[in-house]
């Protein structure tokens, strides 16, 4: 978001904010009027100006004339719960302001976007064993899908979700991710972290720098459709030191199934026909505190079920998130051809190409 070119002087003519609004690129035609200080003071539409036109208000009147001062902003440290709500009441442009008032940024939450104070790590370093001979020349983050490596699927939804401190964790064929991750995607300069020895699905969590923010760990080649915004407010409602994203697991038994008596007797007390049992599979997305990653012991090889584990023995919160909508872990020849038909499908939806 061009900050410049979204703001305006309350002193300036109605006639320059109409040229301004006509001058932007699309999409919000929204300015923010602010006083000599720079400190907020409204927000400018063609339909505000419209309106004091009609009021009698001709062009050469300043913009304080026309601006909505009732205009909704937040703090530097913006509440996602807050910007979701703003966006559910069709708001498109947010202003941030510092303590005293003056606008510092932008934020632009017209498509789902928002911001989240989190940092992420995505595990890279597996061998892909079952897509080869794909990846044998190739790690699999890095297999296109629809022309857009899988990674980069996961690093443009956290990036839109205001996500700007990722780390890929990598082994196999490291040096083509090292390569790949030299330009930023999506916005983000990406950080890539190598195991020296393999450490697990969540073992290279330990070699991340302290920091007091939460740290979302997914695997690199999903392709999923989660709202990490609903998981992180979940996660932060909750008050969960780890939450876990999973998804409905049906098992259906196409026999009848006999249930005995628990006594050591033969006694039958009952039997169901094909009865079908519902779980919740591990989505291989979580979130985690400092505090459950300060159970990592460096250099050693941990899953992250082993790591969650650790964080109930001791009396941490763990909680899950259903994930809703697409959850495809592409791991397999058939995963990644309905991956592929699913992107193919959602592009001519858009009527667009993932590359552009």
């Amino acid at each position: 978001m061009n900050l410049i070119s979204h703001l305006i002087s309350s002193g300036s003519s109605l006639l320059e904010g109409l040229a301004r609004l006509n001058a932007l690129p699309g999409g919000a035609m929204t300015l923010f009027a602010t006083d000599t200080d720079g400190r907020l003071c409204g927000s400018l539409t063609d339909g505000d100006i419209r309106r004091a036109l009609l009021d009698g208000a001709d062009t050469a009147a300043p913009v304080s004339r026309a601006m909505n001062r009732r205009c909704r902003s937040v703090s530097g440290t913006a509440d996602p719960a807050v910007l979701r709500s703003y966006r559910e009441a069709g708001i498109s442009l947010v202003p941030v302001v510092d303590s005293e008032g003056r606008v510092s940024d932008i934020i632009d939450i017209s498509a789902g976007r928002t911001r989240l104070p989190l940092r992420a790590l995505l595990m890279a370093g597996g061998k892909g064993e079952r897509l080869r001979p794909a990846t044998l020349t190739t790690p699999k983050p890095l297999l296109k899908i629809e022309g857009k490596a899988i990674i980069d699927y996961n690093i443009e939804a956290l990036a839109a979700c205001g996500v700007d401190d990722i780390t890929v964790s990598t082994r196999y064929l490291a040096e083509q991710l090292d390569n790949h991750f030299a330009e930023p995607v999506a916005g983000v300069n990406v950080h890539t972290i190598r195991e020296d020895i393999p450490l697990g699905t969540i073992g290279a969590a330990s070699m991340l720098p302290a920091s007091e923010l939460h740290t979302l760990v997914m695997n690199s080649d999903l392709l999923t459709t989660a709202s990490f915004e609903e998981m992180y407010l979940r996660h932060r409602d909750s008050g969960a030191e780890a939450t876990v994203a999973v998804i409905p697991y049906q098992v259906s038994v196409p026999y009848a199934i006999l249930t005995i008596d628990g006594d050591g007797s033969d006694r039958v007390t009952g039997i169901e026909e094909k009865p079908s049992y519902s779980y919740y599979a591990n989505a291989g997305i979580y979130i985690m505190s400092p505090a459950v990653l300060a159970l990592l012991r460096p250099g050693e090889r941990t899953d992250a079920t082993d790591l969650l584990e650790r964080a109930i023995a001791s009396g941490m919160k763990v909680t899950y998130y259903t994930v809703k909508g697409t959850w495809i872990d592409v791991g397999s020849p058939v995963d990644f051809r309905q991956a592929s038909e699913l992107m193919r499908h959602i592009n001519a939806m858009r009527g667009g190409d993932s590359r552009n």
